[in-house]
């Protein structure tokens, strides 16, 4: 283990402070340039091992938060803390002691992987990059961490599209790991995978999770996935927070009518039991324009006026429990 990862732990492995990512789209000189507001003035931390579950419907800036923390994406505005040093300024080279602390597991197990590289190199890859490592070391563990996601070492020389999709979430999860990081994003990780598929990744990640004491950010659109594998969960809409609880507490008492309304399109495993579902009206606005005041005030069964006009901040209402509504101010 490197001098670094042998730094003390702090309660906040990470902290995000008002971090912005908007998009300009278009190079047409002679028209209006317009922008994506994809993430917009977000904050929120995550405590040293736990797994804060971000969740939201496509389009509401969930992943493009997972990749402004890994500075896959250069932030627009804000702050990301990490292990008490801010990334948003640091320049490339100051940047690389902290990129072999933080790793991602990517939605698209055959995209992320190179299909003219045989497994067991891409898996070795991180660590080459980083040098943390020496060569010789790499080939033994590589091995013992295709051993640990449930793959034989035997496979090492085999090519990406020999393998099921499972088995490719399982190499991808295995390069995530290669430098021992303490922080993983897992970015869909599991939602294009058969439900069955789904369940065993899910237990490896925890398994995993539990034995190199790893922080995750799991970024989903299910909340049955997020329920399984979340100690807090925040909510996203239209490149906003919306609600920030712990599992127990968003899932039993969830406070914003958003959260409502995606709790209740769960399925309830049981047909004799009947579920009230809340229907949303209307679509997501385009994050081009997004609404004045609460982003969410066009779809909201509990709009007021003040809704229309001032965005609502995002205030504690209950230890842990934040909320970002005017029905709670």
């Amino acid at each position: 283990m490197s001098s670094f990862q042998q730094e003390v732990a702090v309660e906040k492995i990470l902290e995000v402070k008002n971090l912005s990512k908007w998009f300009t789209l278009g190079n047409n000189p002679f028209k209006q340039k317009e922008t994506v507001r994809a993430v917009d003035d977000v904050s929120f931390h995550i405590d040293h091992r736990e797994v804060l579950g971000l969740v939201g419907e496509s389009g509401c800036g969930k992943t493009t938060c997972g990749k402004l923390i890994l500075k896959i994406f250069e932030p627009t505005e804000g702050s990301i803390i990490f292990k008490g040093k801010d990334l948003a300024s640091m320049s490339r080279r100051d940047l690389l002691p902290y990129k072999q602390e933080m790793m991602i597991i990517y939605q698209d197990p055959f995209g992320s992987l190179d299909p003219r590289m045989p497994i067991g190199k891409a898996i070795e890859e991180p660590i080459a990059v980083h040098n943390s490592m020496p060569k010789k070391d790499r080939q033994e563990w590589t091995a013992n961490l295709m051993k640990k996601v449930g793959l034989s070492p035997d496979q090492m020389n085999r090519y990406p599209h020999e393998f099921s999709g499972g088995q490719r979430q399982r190499i991808g999860i295995a390069r995530a790991l290669a430098t021992e990081p303490d922080f993983i994003v897992a970015d869909e990780a599991v939602s294009a995978l058969d439900v069955s598929i789904q369940a065993q990744i899910i237990n490896l990640l925890q398994d995993l999770q539990r034995e190199f004491g790893l922080t995750l950010l799991f970024i989903s659109h299910d909340l049955s996935v997020i329920k399984h594998i979340s100690d807090r969960v925040v909510v996203m809409y239209l490149g906003k927070i919306a609600e920030v609880a712990s599992k127990s507490s968003l899932f039993s008492h969830p406070k914003h009518p958003y959260t409502q309304a995606l709790l209740s399109a769960i399925p309830i495993p049981d047909p004799k039991r009947r579920k009230e579902r809340e229907i949303l009206m209307g679509d997501v606005p385009s994050p081009i324009n997004p609404p004045p005041g609460c982003r969410f005030h066009t779809r909201c069964p509990h709009v007021m006026d003040i809704c229309r006009k001032e965005e609502p901040p995002l205030i504690e209402i209950e230890p842990g429990h934040s909320v970002a509504c005017y029905l709670f101010a």
